[in-house]
């Protein structure tokens, strides 16, 4: 079977290459990053190098393919999120029809559908083809955004590398912290990129009549909770994720001189989190949980913390 990956070789889009390559599939690989090229062709795909935001590029990319894995990266540079994602996924409507491609699984989010900036699922509603909606829960992997903040140089927080939070933190002498306008004691689920990758894997086989949607995580727990194991796991089992309030953090990100409508997508974005309605959906669709464990993950991180 013919399989493009987009992604380049990101948390998802590498592991994911590599399980379809070991199954024997023909797998090309999509990156805007010439010097992948050569890491791309070591794991036994094809290497496609372009933009998404070319549909030209995109086109000829998807023609003739099986399946693909369409993801669309997080610009934090885009002044309003919003309008850049909705812009990207026209181009993947776009190109996938032009290049008539059957099966395609889409990378969402798991509380996309619960907020007005990030959620463009409903762009591919007009496609005429089999589509599954991955959505999967918070990535492990976001960790390693804050390892600084961890270490006593700011706060943690998925978007917490910003000046003003980190300032606050040194002033309070507060280190060693996560942070947000989800955390505390809020449930959350975390999920391993592998297990996502392998989940994507099982999608692009099957090929059902009507749209589905994958919820993917690999395990629950308190926000405090996942702060204790990765603190643990470096030495600061004290390690707590402080709540903040929606106007607190929308104040920060200004401060960090974010533009406006990006700051206010960011902080929607977490607070669908925070209300438990990600959670209740997550719930509600009764996923099975992946393999890898926070802790295992927390290995890894403690690894490049040092």
């Amino acid at each position: 079977m013919k399989v493009i990956v987009t992604g380049s070789l990101g948390n998802i889009s590498k592991p994911l290459a590599e399980t379809l390559v070991a199954q024997g599939h023909q797998v090309t690989v999509v990156s805007s990053d010439q010097k992948k090229k050569a890491a791309i062709e070591a794991l036994g795909a094809t290497p496609a190098i372009g933009s998404i935001s070319d549909v030209k590029f995109l086109t000829d990319t998807l023609k003739d393919a099986d399946a693909v894995y369409a993801m669309i990266p997080l610009s934090f540079t885009e002044p309003d999120l919003g309008s850049y994602l909705r812009r990207m996924a026209q181009n993947y409507v776009q190109a996938l029809k032009q290049a008539g491609t059957r099966r395609v699984v889409l990378l969402s989010g798991w509380a996309a559908n619960l907020t007005q900036g990030e959620n463009v699922e409903d762009v591919f509603d007009d496609l005429k083809t089999s589509l599954t909606i991955m959505r999967p829960a918070v990535f492990y992997t976001n960790f390693y955004q804050s390892m600084d903040l961890i270490k006593g140089k700011g706060l943690i927080g998925k978007f917490l590398t910003l000046r003003y939070l980190g300032l606050w933190a040194l002033i309070t002498g507060k280190t060693g912290l996560l942070m947000g306008n989800y955390g505390g004691e809020d449930r959350i689920v975390f999920v391993s990129p592998k297990d996502i990758a392998d989940a994507v894997a099982e999608e692009l086989l099957l090929h059902p009549e009507k749209k589905v949607i994958r919820y993917v995580g690999s395990e629950e727990m308190t926000c405090n909770e996942a702060a204790k194991i990765i603190g643990t796991a470096v030495g600061k089992p004290w390690l707590k994720w402080v709540l903040l309030s929606d106007k607190e953090m929308l104040q920060g990100l200004k401060m960090a001189k974010m533009p406006e409508k990006l700051a206010g997508t960011l902080v929607e974005m977490q607070a669908a989190m925070h209300s438990g309605k990600a959670l209740e959906n997550f719930h509600r669709n009764k996923p099975k949980m992946g393999k890898i464990k926070l802790a295992d993950f927390a290995k890894e991180f403690a690894k490049a913390y040092k």
